[in-house]
């Protein structure tokens, strides 16, 4: 049977077993396009964060993405306000 030469100290032990508890982030609703971003950071489907856009998403894309992208987003938004309305 194997036994250790050494006594391994209590902060070995500790960081050791600190991945076992390491936990999935929990992700939060882009309010623009409603895709789950991490909280505290900007959309990187939209580029928007806290109503503001911070990254032009549509000049890295080609001419049909960015067609196709806009009526994505544009579908979205005019589909929020109705959800709203209904549940209130």
């Amino acid at each position: 049977m194997a036994v250790p030469k050494q006594r391994h100290n209590q902060s070995r032990r500790n960081r050791r077993r600190g991945n076992i508890f390491i936990k999935a982030p929990e992700l939060v609703k882009c309010p623009k396009c409603g895709k789950p971003v991490l909280p505290h950071t900007v959309c990187g489907y939209c580029g928007f964060y806290k109503g503001k856009e911070y990254l032009n998403i549509f000049a890295k894309l080609e001419k049909k993405e960015q067609k196709k992208r806009a009526k994505e987003i544009q579908a979205a938004e005019s589909n929020a306000p109705e959800k709203e309305t209904k549940s209130n």
